[in-house]
């Protein structure tokens, strides 16, 4: 079969098949509203037969629902006294000391929450029983408020489920149920809940929109991103939505990975600059997963990248605020009608038309010379931001690519010094359509030497989606001190779980004999909040473990019991067998033209990264030009193309 990864992105999607050892990328413009319109139009220029293809699709449904707070009808059922937890949540306050903060709308208004008996206690005993009553009352008020989906949180439910699944078995066949003890059988009654109820909140939207997209593409073997950075078949994936809610970026942190290790390079930091935000994560031989990750103001309790986004990509619109200050982001100009010069309508200036007003980006080498830019639309769009500043357009677009910089150092310090790394011990490596024109400039803030743009570096998160693998992460909690438990009991409930995500994978043909398991545990001192994640072991290895991390992360080690919180699996099938072709020596250094560059003096030459020979240095200032993307290697910087065609960015001072 031919293997193709898509990534749906707020402004383009990004396509790349792998076909007989060789690698194909295509980008056209989203449809924000179908995004399966946009991947069937990319398809279809490839030329692709859908019955000859693997895909593995980065889906952002269930993102946009969510952060848009465009969710379906749903009703939230709770135990007696606790049908409000979602809206009292951790009484944590966004703006601590602002004494009159806006007002926030609850996740379930109060008339869709509904409460029940069936409680346990914290040792799994009956505490009050769910009768026939009780069910009955439930089906009555599901009726009456005819909701598209349900999610069930009851106390206690991942130590027995019998009273969730009850409740199930009442529920309409036609409305979407989700339960708390299949989607994250986890202590914390708060976190848990709110993950059950987003998994039913956007879980119709992705499953409508999955068999759209199955139906278009009779035959194809179809295959979803998840958050942790693996894949799902995309008939399971309906039912854990909540999984898929980075399901985008994950592609791109795996891509990074892959082009980074081409390379030499394991410990990164990566940020993806595409046209509507750009995220940034740390990959220290392998991305970081939280169990502590939010969408918008939501917090999502199950595995994800960690990564932090910000509103600043190429679309990001800028203004003048009341005060008078430039503001860029977090408003984007999106796919329609997009940056100014894209000549689709877009009056406002953005930082893609800055890009362009400063000779950074030029006219006739967008998406390949497929689609020309509109400099005059990116002036008069500026012009009324520069007028109200009483500066020259290129000052005015300088100062708009100053403030999105600002925003992205800020994000990378967020990700980084923030958690005690010191990023002048990382490569900095760029992607999305628009990180290259901003590496240099980042990383000298952060004084970094040393930076990468892959190959492919636009479309990095569709070849990501290609170069991972499928995977489960699987949890339950099991609560006591860790003296106390049976290492041999443990290991088996590890299996038993294990079992449970190995039989999911086989179900979507992977060879078990290909399953790699992962087994660890969440400790942490009796009588904290907070846990830290060790591999399983002994039960002596595994306190000299936790406590050598502990003092690692926090400074000290406390001399208190150790306490065990939660069992931990994660499975990994294997992964298409892709690797990046030599670009050989194509070229031999000599620039293809010349161009203005404001703040250069004389003419900047411009590259095609595709004539660029191997090994062989070049000093900026340079335009490197490419189908999906553009690099500006400014003065100071030197870079060289490997032998895989990663560029390799060395900074030499000013």
């Amino acid at each position: 079969m031919k293997f193709i990864g898509i990534d749906t992105g707020g402004t383009f999607t990004d396509f790349v098949l792998f076909d007989q050892g060789r690698l194909q990328i295509h980008k056209v413009l989203s449809t924000p509203h179908a995004p399966e319109k946009a991947i069937l139009q990319g398809i279809a220029d490839l030329g692709l037969n859908p019955a000859e293809l693997k895909v593995v699709h980065g889906s952002t449904v269930a993102t946009n629902a969510a952060l848009g707070g465009k969710g379906v009808r749903t009703v939230y059922i709770g135990n007696r006294g606790l049908a409000d937890l979602l809206t009292i949540g951790r009484q944590a306050r966004e703006e601590l000391y602002n004494l009159h903060p806006v007002p926030q709308s609850p996740p379930v208004p109060s008339e869709r929450c509904l409460e029940t008996r069936g409680r346990l206690a914290a040792d799994g005993s009956v505490v009050t029983p769910l009768t026939k009553e009780d069910l009955d009352k439930l089906h009555t008020a599901l009726i009456t408020l005819r909701p598209e989906a349900v999610a069930v949180n009851l106390l206690f439910s991942y130590l027995d489920d019998r009273f969730e699944q009850a409740i199930k078995g009442i529920i309409p066949e036609d409305i979407f149920c989700s339960l708390s003890s299949e989607v994250l059988p986890e202590i914390k009654e708060y976190e848990r809940g709110m993950a059950t109820w987003l998994n039913a909140w956007v879980g119709p939207l992705v499953e409508g929109y999955l068999k759209r997209l199955s139906t278009a593409l009779p035959g194809a073997r179809l295959a979803v991103m998840q958050s942790s950075g693996e894949t799902i078949a995309a008939e399971q994936a309906a039912h854990q939505a909540v999984r898929m809610l980075l399901s985008g970026p994950a592609g791109g942190l795996v891509g990074a990975r892959f082009a980074g290790e081409a390379s030499g390079c394991r410990q990164l930091l990566s940020f993806d600059m595409g046209g509507t935000s750009t995220d940034v994560a740390l990959i220290d031989g392998a991305p970081r997963l939280t169990n502590e990750g939010r969408i918008g103001r939501y917090p999502v309790a199950v595995p994800m990248v960690d990564m932090h986004t910000i509103g600043a990509g190429g679309g990001s619109i800028a203004t003048i605020d009341a005060g008078g200050m430039l503001q860029v982001g977090p408003e984007s100009a999106g796919a329609n009608p997009g940056p100014a010069c894209y000549g689709q309508g877009g009056r406002l200036p953005t930082v893609t038309d800055a890009n362009l007003i400063l000779g950074r980006l030029r006219t006739d080498a967008f998406l390949g010379g497929q689609m020309a830019l509109d400099e005059s639309a990116a002036h008069r769009a500026i012009e009324p931001l520069a007028a109200q500043m009483k500066i020259s357009h290129e000052a005015a677009a300088k100062g708009i690519i100053q403030v999105a910089n600002e925003h992205m150092t800020r994000a990378l310090r967020v990700i980084s010094v923030q958690k005690g790394v010191d990023p002048r011990d990382f490569t900095l490596i760029s992607f999305g359509g628009a990180g290259g024109l901003h590496v240099c400039a980042l990383a000298e803030a952060l004084g970094m030497q040393q930076a990468l743009v892959p190959v492919h570096a636009g479309v990095l998160s569709a070849l990501g989606m290609l170069a991972t693998r499928p995977g489960r992460q699987l949890s339950h909690t099991h609560l006591g001190l860790l003296s106390e438990m049976d290492g041999s009991k443990l290991k088996q409930e590890l299996d038993e779980l294990a079992a449970e995500g190995v039989a999911a994978l086989v179900a979507e043909g992977v060879a078990i004999d290909c399953i790699e398991q992962h087994y660890s545990v969440d400790l942490r001192y009796h009588g904290q909040s907070y846990t830290l994640n060790v591999p399983w072991g002994a039960i002596a290895n595994l306190m000299h473990a936790f406590e050598k991390q502990h003092e690692t992360r926090y400074g000290h080690r406390m001399g208190m019991p150790v306490e065990l919180v939660n069992l931990r699996v994660a499975l990994h099938g294997p992964a298409t067998a892709i690797q990046l072709a030599s670009p050989g020596q194509r070229g031999t250094g000599s620039a293809c033209a010349y161009g203005k560059v404001a703040g250069i003096t004389g003419d900047v030459p411009i590259h095609a990264r595709e004539d660029l020979p191997s090994g062989q240095p070049i000093s900026g200032p340079v335009l490197i030009t490419e189908r999906v993307a553009t690099t500006w290697l400014a003065p100071g910087w030197v870079c060289r193309q490997d032998s895989v065609g990663n560029l390799l960015l060395s900074y030499q001072g000013a």
